[in-house]
């Protein structure tokens, strides 16, 4: 018959509905695993930063036999007055044995956010020239930021 036409294809309500409803549950059970490891990326990233900065600390007390005053010390263009000895008395710098700057930039705490402002000479019990994260709480494997 000339007049009538096809009916079109197209997926009834239940179709879709069901559709629906296996998308939600594929995303109920991946975005809490991206979640995780969005965090563990961040401290890896951490545990990178860390090790870097220590590193150049380690690398400015090996030159001048002084811990930086300041973790700024460490990208400094000119050297710095003075730095730290052993015992946490801050003594004047010998810009002849300076050979900064040791890093570009200080990064930032990847998991707070911050700069890596912990930074200890001989205070609390801890070591001279101690670098440790800013971050609070605790890591996936139940360590403090703290400590790291």
């Amino acid at each position: 018959m000339p007049g009538r036409r096809k009916p079109e294809a197209s997926f009834t309500l239940i179709e879709l509905l069901v559709v629906v409803v296996v998308l939600a549950v594929l995303a109920a059970v991946v975005l809490p695993k991206l979640y995780h490891q969005r965090i563990r990326a961040q401290e890896s990233a951490l545990k990178n930063d860390l090790k870097i900065v220590r590193v150049a600390v380690c690398r400015f007390y090996s030159d001048t036999s002084l811990y930086p005053d300041k973790l700024g010390d460490l990208t400094a263009s000119k050297a710095p007055t003075g730095g730290f000895d052993r015992l946490g008395l801050l003594q004047m710098l010998n810009k002849k044995e300076w050979q900064g700057p040791y890093l570009v930039t200080v990064p930032k705490d990847p998991v707070s956010g911050k700069e890596l402002d912990y930074y200890t000479v001989l205070k609390n019990g801890h070591v001279v020239g101690e670098v440790r994260s800013s971050a609070r709480g605790t890591s996936h494997d139940g360590t403090p930021y703290e400590r790291w």
